[in-house]
């Protein structure tokens, strides 16, 4: 009996073992696929079980043009028109006032001069294909430091650089280091930055005696020397790392033309005895000269050819009682340029095209700053009568002569930036 008891606790043991090994066996396996599936899982999280089958391209007719994709985003940006748009609603209104900037000239200093209306500051240009963003002193400073500006070409350069101070010095008071001494050209530099900004007095870019004083009043013609570039600036050139240069209002003046140190002719002078050969000959004599030396100057810096703007002198001139009573921006469509700007403009790009070309073929990067249609639909932000101190204080009906060719500051010229910031940044 003993001794069968012995054989069934054998036996027992040895259907125990055996089941012990099978459920050891059955966990391995499952522990095993479980794994798999958790593999499977964490690589393909779309379609777990599924592996995706690869579909080759079909070839490319050569009848039939490849589809590709849509251009990006980055790109259109850098395609954008930034001189087509609209002046739009700007409730935020300008970053300075007269108040915060005391770098503002008394005739373009409308807000302290007593203009009564405000509306013309919160309006803000905007490109119809793409977002321009407000111009940020901030990075433009870390963009330029250790580099020279200059803004050169007359009293609208002057209005320019106003402006580009006042936005700037919501960072850093800028240092006034020079001025000549008619304080027509002058230097500042932003300490922190090392980052010099010059606006350069050269109304006609090329070498001119001019004989007038400080309201305008001439009194003798211009002389002007269409083979000679004005040393004002052709003497710092290759010194600045950007710039921008303008002209055109000045030609416009009585002048007598010199070539080889010879008059060749005039514009206005009826009671000399020379040849009357038009501002628009000048024009083109002049332009073409200043682009010649550009392209072929081997400058290493940005170059901005900025268009002459308009004025919007309505019922006379400067001269004649003209007045700009607008109070608000107008539509592409509603004003049309004046011939004679007509004419500036149609010399300006047929030029520039011309220079353009030669430009790139020799390395020059000179950029058109075509800022003459922005401004046109702007004839609501010139100082009008307000270039002077409270002019009806005394005189409600009292004449005044009205400046509708320069720009309240702060005004639209601010957004002038917000373009010239955009053509830097991203070319």
């Amino acid at each position: 009996m003993v001794k069968n008891m012995g054989l069934n606790w054998r036996l027992w043991s040895l259907h125990k073992h055996n089941h012990l090994l099978v459920k050891v066996a059955v966990s391995i396996l499952l522990m095993g696929l479980a794994f798999r599936l958790l593999f499977v899982h964490s690589t393909v999280p779309e379609t777990p079980f599924v592996e995706k089958p690869v579909i080759p391209n079909p070839p490319v007719s050569e009848d039939v043009p490849e589809i590709r994709d849509p251009i990006p985003e980055k790109v259109v940006a850098e395609k954008c028109d930034l001189f087509t748009g609209d002046w739009i609603p700007n409730p935020s209104g300008p970053v300075y006032t007269n108040e915060s900037c005391q770098l503002i000239e008394t005739h373009q200093n409308c807000m302290k001069n007593g203009r009564p209306d405000s509306a013309y500051l919160y309006w803000r240009w905007s490109p119809r294909d793409c977002e321009l963003p407000q111009f940020d002193p901030y990075r433009f400073l870390e963009l330029m430091r250790n580099k020279a500006w200059a803004l050169i070409g007359d009293s609208i350069t002057r209005n320019h650089v106003q402006s580009l101070l006042c936005i700037l010095s919501k960072v850093e008071q800028p240092d006034h280091v020079y001025h000549d001494k008619g304080y027509k050209s002058r230097r500042w530099v932003f300490p922190s930055y090392n980052f010099t900004i010059s606006v350069l007095w050269s109304p006609f870019l090329v070498e001119a005696a001019i004989f007038e004083d400080m309201n305008g009043v001439s009194t003798s013609e211009v002389e002007l020397h269409l083979d000679q570039l004005d040393k004002k600036w052709v003497d710092q050139y290759q010194n600045l790392n950007y710039m921008i240069i303008s002209t055109g209002k000045w030609f416009l003046k009585n002048t007598i033309y010199y070539e080889n140190g010879t008059v060749v002719g005039c514009h206005s002078c009826s009671n000399k005895n020379l040849t009357v050969l038009g501002f628009d000959f000048a024009y083109q004599k002049a332009l073409s000269f200043v682009f010649n030396f550009i392209v072929t100057s081997k400058h290493k810096g940005m170059i901005l050819f900025r268009t002459a703007t308009p004025d919007h002198f309505e019922s006379g001139e400067w001269f004649s009682g003209g007045v700009c009573p607008k109070a608000e921006p107008v539509k592409e469509g509603e004003i049309e340029f004046k011939g004679l700007h007509s004419i500036l403009r149609d010399i300006e790009l047929e030029e520039f095209a011309k220079a353009e070309k030669k430009a790139q073929e020799n390395g020059v990067n000179l950029k058109l700053l075509d800022l003459s249609k922005i401004s046109l639909l702007r004839p609501d932000g010139h100082p009008g009568p307000y270039r002077f101190f409270y002019p009806f204080a005394s005189d409600k009906n009292a004449t005044v002569q009205n400046d509708c060719l320069h720009w309240c500051l702060p005004g639209p010229i601010d957004s002038w930036n917000d373009v010239i910031m955009e053509m830097v940044v991203n070319g």
